[in-house]
């Protein structure tokens, strides 16, 4: 619905995206969860929040983590792409560098 007027605020889609991503990547054991970016698009009506976590089986190991015995987590991204009124319509992956 291109116009239409955002119906929450930046925190609640926040608060939407981050229990909707946290639901389903639950049995993931994904750990570091948080948010990443927040952004509305105001023609397509659409809230777009960025969340960034780690996977176990995302960790590699380098240099470091061979002397501290911790492997280095890899971070990911998704995009959590929903309507104004927090009707959740997409979840995507983002690359690390965009």
């Amino acid at each position: 619905m291109a116009g239409q007027s955002k119906t929450m605020d930046v925190k609640e889609a926040v608060r939407i995206a981050k229990a909707y991503a946290s639901d389903i990547f639950a049995e993931d054991g994904m750990s570091n969860f948080g948010l990443e970016e927040v952004d509305y698009d105001a023609d397509a009506g659409e809230w777009l929040i960025t969340v960034g976590f780690s996977r176990p089986w995302s960790s590699s190991r380098n240099a470091l983590s061979a002397l501290t015995g911790e492997a280095s987590q890899k971070r990911l991204y998704r995009v959590v792409r929903m309507n104004a009124d927090g009707e959740v319509l997409s979840v995507k992956r983002r690359a690390a560098d965009e």
